[in-house]
């Protein structure tokens, strides 16, 4: 007979429930508990609960980070868990948070002893999953949902080392208002916003539309723009794009649901960029990439090395280029900077279809070069040399574009556009495409880092309808958890699967994990705090000299007389 918990779940006895694995997915249940709230609002029971939790949650993560970190030779033997009641290995052990007790779910020992020991809760250690004994249900809370966040955060960052400094992670620091800013967010007046607007067709526009809508439902550049790092009001640039910026999420993100009409964007574009002008229909790539160099123009921290500016931070990667000389092996590599990658729409050989990873893999496949190389070590010119690129640094954004355009050339007289299907994913990742996989020959099994540093989400895609001279633009994005269309100023329901199933002209993904760096003082705080050490230094030595000077004019007077 099927217990109340398997009949919500709809599952058989003595299987792990589908609410259990939504969770891990990170969907939401709402399963409430009074028994959680109880026992958080007791002091020392709360303290010790949490730290049990945060213990088991740790010690699966840490297994799981070393069974991937290191080689199996390496490996330190140890013993698995077995269930205290039938002694059977627990790849996903049950703990109890009352005592030591570890069981099995499948034969539903760890149920069992919460009700025989009438201990209320155990936790999933690798879903950190709170399972409530009395409620006989899996329960949500929101704090052992940010303990479990926390806690896997916090062993990822002490077995992840910098490549360069060899240091541990930098600790991530929630940030907590002080008295000032509590007391500024005291006075704001909270709007309405809903992040979803058409945007008006100007006059076979839709190829700026769609780009502007990548812009829109770009999580870094929505938080920097809607974070008022850039103030259109303070800006003493003339034709600022990113002051255009500025006022595009003010808008989007304003309590109208009208359609907005970009025309202040537009007539920017039209006069700074003068390939852009006019009423003809325009590439959306074209469009994307003068737009980028417009905003990194005109945004503060921009600079032709190592540049700060927002769109740096957003989409500026390092693609390798190695070229190998077939008779002297030897290796020439250049690296150089990239904000897209452009693939070609090759016949996939053996591959029944075109796929991003099949792409992918092309793009970064060694391949001849159709042309003379002269290499630098044995001085001769030669055809037999080798070109391979692969991605140095990987950006917090990647944006892909299928060249679906041919334009005229020696064998086609006309362009051209290629409507063949490319399947993409919703999530991609990028360790085989880097070049520590090239290095190897793909035959690594261990990146640096945790493995969700190399994972990518879907968030934006392009498509383009129609031929190359009467054809017509159009997007899907992701907002919040639900996906849209947008067809100018039209914005309708979709889902992921007809987004999926879409012929993309340009795929937009974002790292699911953001890696940063080590907080380290600006140099120019560096100076000003030197310099005021080394003027209080000179002060001290100039008051030693004015004491002496005190001392001996008073030795003199004291011996005069």
């Amino acid at each position: 007979m099927s217990t109340p918990r398997d009949a919500l779940f709809g599952g058989e006895p003595g299987q792990i429930p589908d609410a259990l694995t939504r969770i891990a997915h990170g969907e939401s249940v709402d399963i409430t508990c009074t028994h959680v709230s109880d026992a958080l609002a007791d002091p020392s029971g709360s303290a010790e609960l949490k730290t049990k939790y945060k213990t088991v949650v740790a010690w699966y993560a840490r297994k799981a980070e070393q069974a991937v970190s290191q080689p199996p030779a390496k490996r330190k033997r140890t013993a698995a868990p077995t269930c205290d009641i039938c002694r059977s290995t627990l790849p996903r052990p049950f703990v109890c948070l009352s005592c030591s007790f570890a069981g099995c779910w499948t034969g539903q020992h760890i149920t069992s002893h919460l009700v025989d020991s009438g201990h209320p809760f155990c936790v999933d250690t690798k879903s950190g999953s709170l399972f409530c004994s009395k409620c006989d249900n899996f329960v949500y809370d929101a704090i052992f949902e940010d303990l479990y966040l926390s806690t896997i955060l916090l062993v990822e960052e002490k077995q992840t080392r910098f490549q360069v400094s060899k240091r541990i992670r930098e600790p991530y620091e929630p940030w907590i208002p002080d008295s000032g800013e509590v007391a500024s967010l005291k006075n704001t007046t909270v709007l309405p916003c809903q992040g979803c607007r058409g945007l008006l067709n100007l006059g076979q526009t839709c190829f700026l539309n769609v780009v502007l809508q990548s812009f829109i439902h770009n999580p870094l550049l929505r938080n920097y723009f809607l974070g008022d790092r850039h103030n259109s009001r303070l800006c003493k640039h003339a034709d600022c794009t990113c002051c255009e910026m500025d006022s595009l999420f003010t808008e989007i993100y304003s309590s109208s649901t009208a359609p907005f009409g970009p025309t202040s964007f537009l007539a920017t574009t039209w006069k700074v960029s003068a390939e852009m002008s006019g009423y003809a229909q325009q590439d959306a790539h074209e469009f994307f990439i003068t737009a980028l160099n417009q905003i990194h123009g005109t945004c503060r921290g921009s600079t032709n090395i190592s540049c700060n500016c927002i769109v740096h931070q957003t989409f500026a990667g390092q693609l390798q280029s190695e070229v190998t000389c077939e008779r002297c092996r030897n290796v020439t590599r250049t690296v150089d900077p990239m904000l897209d990658i452009s693939l070609e729409l090759r016949d996939p050989g053996i591959e029944k279809e075109i796929t991003l990873a099949g792409c992918l893999r092309r793009y970064t496949k060694p391949e001849k070069l159709g042309r003379e190389y002269s290499c630098t070590k044995c001085a001769k010119a030669t055809h037999e040399a080798v070109r391979r690129l692969s991605i140095r640094k990987l950006p917090p954004v990647l944006s892909f574009q299928f060249k679906r355009f041919e334009h005229k050339t020696v064998s086609k007289g006309a362009p051209q556009k290629i409507d063949t299907p490319v399947r993409f994913p919703v999530a991609i990742n990028m360790a085989p495409y880097t070049t520590l996989a090239a290095s190897n020959d793909g035959e690594i099994t261990r990146y640096p880092g945790p493995e969700a540093m190399y994972e990518y989400d879907l968030f934006a895609v392009i498509n383009h309808e129609g031929q190359m001279e009467n054809g017509h633009y159009t997007n899907f994005a992701r907002f919040q958890d639900e996906w849209y269309r947008f067809d100018d100023e039209k914005v309708a329901l979709s889902s992921l699967g007809t987004c999926l199933n879409s012929n993309a002209y340009m795929c937009f993904y974002i790292k699911r994990h953001l890696d940063y760096k080590p907080y380290m003082k600006p140099t120019y705080r560096v100076a000003r705090e030197n310099d005021i050490v080394r003027e209080q230094e000179q002060e001290k030595m100039r008051e030693l000299a004015r004491i002496k000077e005190v001392d001996d004019a008073l030795m003199a007077t004291i011996a005069g007389d």
